[in-house]
C-alpha cells in the first residue's frame, strides 16, 4: 500500500481544494492519504466524501502550530481527533488569530521595501482560510519580486530576514496533551528539519513523549539523514510510530505526492489508537 499522511489543502496553505487534492492523491498512485491542513478542519468533510467516490482510504488530520520555550517552532500533525473538541478548538483560535497578526506585520515590514500590501496578499488566500507566510509568498511571487515560494521562503521571508516576525503558540508537550483528549493521535512533523531553521533540543521530545506523542514524521525531505538516524532510534527505544509523508501543498511546494511513505503497519497503529472522529475513515 502507498500511504501519504501529511497533505494540505487550499483551506490552509495549499493550492488544490479538498476534493482536487484527493483526486490528485488517486493520479499520484496513492492508496491512502490523510488531510492535514493547518490549525483546520474544515476540508475534513469533502476531503472524505470524495474519497469515498474516488475509493481510496482516508484520514482525517491537521497540522497544529506550535512553539517551546526557547521560542523554536514545532508542528505536530493530529489524526483522527474529534474535531469538536473544546479545549482544542480554543488554542487553535488562539493560534490563527496570531497566524493573522503575524502576517500583517510581516506585510507592513516588506511594504517598505517592496510594492506589496495587505489587500495583495488576501486576494491569494482562499475565503474561509488563514492567512500565512505561503500566501505572502504567492504575491510576492506575483509582484515579481521572487520566481517561486521557495526562493521566497529562502530569502525574504526566512527566519533569518530582518522581515521575519515570530508569533506565540501553544506548547508542544500541551498540545500534544489536548490531541489525547480529543482522541486523536499526536505525531511530530518534520522534527529534524534543520533547513527550516533551529530544532528543538532533546528535552522537549522527552517532554512531549512523557505527554503521550504517539509518533514521529522520519521520512520527509526537511529532515537531514543525521536527524533521520536519530529519529529512527527515539521510535525504537519509546516504540514511537514511524511515519513518512510529502508535506504536499500542490503548486506551493515542491514536494510531491508520495515521495515519502508510511508503512501499512504504522498507519494501523494510529488507526486503532485514534478515537476521536473513526467515522471518517
Amino acid at each position: 500500500m502507498r500511504i501519504d499522511l501529511h497533505t494540505h489543502s487550499n483551506v490552509s496553505d495549499g493550492t488544490e481544494s479538498p476534493s482536487a487534492l484527493i483526486r490528485s492523491a488517486v493520479d499520484a498512485g496513492l492508496d491512502v492519504v490523510a488531510l492535514t491542513d493547518h490549525d483546520q478542519t474544515s476540508g475534513w468533510a469533502a476531503a472524505a466524501a470524495t474519497a469515498q467516490e474516488v475509493g481510496i482510504g482516508f484520514i482525517p488530520g491537521m497540522e497544529i502550530t506550535c512553539q517551546d520555550s526557547q521560542g523554536i517552532s514545532v508542528h505536530l500533525l493530529s489524526y483522527l481527533h474529534d474535531p469538536n473538541y473544546q479545549p482544542l478548538l480554543d488554542e487553535l483560535d488562539l493560534a490563527l488569530n496570531a497566524r493573522i497578526i503575524r502576517a500583517q506585520r510581516i506585510v507592513e515590514r516588506l511594504a517598505e521595501d517592496y510594492p506589496i500590501n495587505w489587500d495583495l496578499v488576501r486576494e491569494h488566500c482562499q475565503p474561509g482560510s488563514t492567512v500565512g507566510r505561503p500566501h505572502i509568498a504567492d504575491a510576492l511571487v506575483a509582484a515579481g519580486i521572487v520566481e517561486n515560494r521557495n526562493e521566497a521562503f529562502a530569502n525574504v521571508l526566512s527566519f533569518r530576514s530582518r522581515y521575519y516576525v515570530s508569533h506565540p503558540a501553544v506548547d508542544p508537550a500541551t498540545a500534544v496533551q489536548l490531541v489525547r483528549e480529543a482522541g486523536g493521535v499526536p505525531v511530530f512533523a518534520h522534527p529534524k528539519a534543520s533547513a527550516r531553521g533551529r530544532v528543538v533540543a532533546d528535552r522537549t521530545f522527552y517532554d512531549m513523549i512523557d505527554a503521550g506523542l504517539a509518533g514521529v514524521e522520519v521520512y520527509h525531505r526537511d529532515n537531514s539523514e543525521e536527524g533521520k538516524r536519530w529519529l529512527l532510534k527515539l521510535a525504537t527505544e519509546h516504540d514511537l510510530i514511524i511515519t513518512g509523508s510529502s508535506d504536499y501543498h500542490g503548486t506551493g511546494k515542491l514536494n510531491r505526492l508520495g515521495e515519502n511513505l508510511t508503512e501499512p503497519e504504522m498507519l494501523q497503529r494510529i488507526i486503532q489508537e485514534g478515537t476521536g472522529s473513526q467515522s471518517l475513515v
